[in-house]
């Protein structure tokens, strides 16, 4: 477990970590996200010992990191890796190399580190391309030897920071595809630094919102999704639909598993009303698939309408474009 509380990082006068608390369960896969500069990269080099924080506390599995001295910090570090957006290979190295490095360093003998960089090579998928060079693969495939190196220490918890930034659309999905199942068959805690909304959807369960080295939104994606705090809606920057002035704009949240499912033609038929669909949009997070509906209707039935979303603990609120919040 990964707990954090006050922390505070400050360069000179710059501070860029303002009392931050959270907490990493164990086998989590943990988005942080936040614009540029906003101390997601200088999170995680406090979390793996890389940057010493001003003040707070930053435990993993009860040790304080800033307690710990030089040899400790070195052993400490081999259970805490981590990947970037751009992949270090040594050029000359082949693939088998690069994996096997980590290794080398540490003094593992032969047998152990053949045994090992196979059996990494198979779990990222370049099993073929062991006897190959770096410059000989494409993007994708250099981060899943990134990936692989960053385990040959068998890390417990493994650190992302953008690692998918450099990536085209379906590599960065096929590569976030890839952490999953590495977090799902060796249990290890993936944090993940990114400041698309899109990868922390695709694989976090859990996320942290930071601007300006402050903690501002925490918590599980879905319900983030759901409730959609002022926070989370200013970072995404949500296109503003036009609405009808005419009459009541409400905005509904979808989710498969709960019952706004065909909640158009429920209230429809139930409330004896028409409803116009301004707007809708559902998006898979993780497992799940989740949304939304704009509608609209008469003034007449706002009272009615409201009562039966209650009654229903039905997801929703009034909406308004912002050329409508600022007359």
């Amino acid at each position: 477990m990964i707990e954090i509380r006050g922390l505070q990082k400050s360069f000179g006068d710059l501070k860029v970590l303002n009392n931050i608390d959270l907490t990493i369960e164990d086998g989590e896969i943990y988005g942080l996200v936040g614009k540029s500069g906003a101390g997601k990269s200088t999170l995680l080099r406090c979390i793996n010992g890389l940057e010493k924080y001003s003040a707070g506390s930053l435990k993993i599995d009860g040790v304080e990191v800033k307690e710990l001295d030089r040899k400790e910090l070195r052993n400490f570090r081999k259970g805490v890796s981590m990947i970037f957006q751009h992949f270090p290979m040594l050029t000359r190295k082949t693939v088998y190399e690069n994996i096997a490095f980590p290794m080398r360093c540490w003094g593992y003998d032969k047998q152990t580190i053949d045994k090992r960089v196979k059996e990494l090579a198979e779990l990222v998928g370049i099993s073929e391309k062991l006897n190959q060079r770096p410059r000989q693969l494409s993007g994708g495939q250099q981060q899943r030897v990134a990936i692989a190196r960053a385990l040959t220490m068998e890390p417990k918890i493994l650190l992302s920071d953008e690692a998918t930034s450099a990536l085209d659309p379906v590599t960065t999905r096929a590569i976030l595809q890839l952490l999953r199942d590495i977090n799902e068959k060796l249990g290890i805690t993936i944090i993940v630094v990114t400041h698309q909304m899109s990868v922390i959807k695709d694989v976090c369960e859990k996320v942290t919102l930071l601007e300006a080295g402050e903690l501002v939104v925490s918590g599980p994606v879905d319900e983030l999704f759901m409730n959609q705090p002022e926070e989370l809606k200013t970072f995404l920057g949500e296109e503003q639909f036009h609405v009808d002035n005419n009459g009541v704009n409400i905005q509904i949240m979808l989710s498969d598993e709960n019952e706004s499912k065909n909640i158009v033609s429920r209230m429809s038929r139930e409330l004896d009303m028409d409803f116009t669909i301004v707007n809708s949009e559902m998006e898979r997070y993780r497992d799940k698939y989740l949304g939304y509906l704009i509608l609209n209707y008469a003034d007449e039935h706002k009272r009615k309408v409201e009562t039966y979303l209650k009654q229903n603990n039905i997801i929703w609120r009034y909406y308004q474009s912002h050329s409508e919040e600022e007359e």
